[in-house]
């Protein structure tokens, strides 16, 4: 897998002709394993590594920092990657990281006995998400739009940033009427009851991929060789997830958490299910 249009992309600065830069800058995320990490591990980055300089607090603020040059990489939705490239920010996406399908989705979950059964129940209403401009910003407006508000209806429906960890809570304790939820901090609150879905970003729009790696374009015209091998080493590690038992995948990922010893809660890792990412590789069309 390539990266199309590499060698014409960018002006600045980056590594001189035959000296391509190698070790590769990123954020992280706690307790939780990318897929580039991911691909280092399995070994198919061949002779590119990785230096963690930190974990990111959102996709906005990871591929601004790629922008900004303080990592050299980074990764959001596809609809802030656009936002940014609308501002002029010199950035070229590459693959595709994550994304929607059967068992990797984000619900928007109101308390049971909640008086919010639809849409329209939204206006006056406190929604909870990680951040704004990104992912969940963009399925909650697709879905009020699709249900027949009209655009001063959807100004009526406020967007609260709520950190992850705490959106449980918040929704529990009435902060907020709906909560962004997936992944394992799904999984955990609908064990534990007493909430459910008023829709999912899987049942509004299906299967599809819906975040990007991204890298300066500079950045790849002085390293052509360095991103491909990266993409093509990324593209190995999502079809390694796809082949390899869900256990294996999981003890893979529990082992390299513990190897990099931050002190870390491995538990989210038992609930992982996929990186639901759709087609082949994570391929950008």
């Amino acid at each position: 897998m390539a990266v199309a249009g590499l060698a014409g992309c960018g002006t600045a600065s980056g590594a001189a002709p035959g000296r391509q830069v190698t070790e590769l800058r990123y954020q992280g995320s706690v307790g939780a394993v990318t897929l580039p990490e991911l691909a280092a591990d399995l070994g198919y980055l061949n002779g590119v590594t990785l230096k963690w300089i930190g974990n990111t607090t959102s996709g906005p603020q990871d591929i601004q920092a790629a922008t900004t040059g303080d990592t050299d990489f980074g990764g959001a939705f596809d609809g802030a990657i656009v936002k940014l490239k609308a501002a002029n920010a010199p950035i070229k996406a590459v693959i595709g990281y994550y994304g929607v399908d059967e068992n990797s989705f984000n619900g928007f979950y109101v308390r049971d006995g909640s008086p919010i059964h639809s849409a329209r129940d939204l206006i006056g209403r406190k929604v909870g998400m990680n951040t704004l401009g990104a992912h969940h910003e963009a399925v909650l407006q697709t879905y009020l739009a699709r249900n027949g508000l009209s655009d001063a209806d959807i100004k009526q429906v406020t967007e609260v940033v709520v950190p992850p960890v705490t959106t449980e809570q918040s929704l529990r304790a009435g902060q907020i009427d709906v909560g962004v939820l997936g992944g394992t901090l799904r999984d955990k609150a609908l064990a534990r009851g007493g909430i459910h879905p008023l829709f999912t970003d899987y049942d509004l729009l299906g299967r599809f991929t819906a975040g990007s790696y991204v890298f300066r374009t500079d950045f790849i015209r002085r390293n052509p060789d360095t991103v491909r091998t990266f993409v093509a080493g990324v593209a190995k590690a999502i079809e390694w997830t796809r082949t390899q038992p869900r256990d294996a995948v999981i003890a893979e990922y529990e082992k390299i958490l513990k190897a990099r010893g931050r002190t870390e809660d491995d538990s989210q890792l038992r609930y992982w299910k996929s990186a639901g990412v759709a087609g082949t590789g994570g391929l950008i069309a």
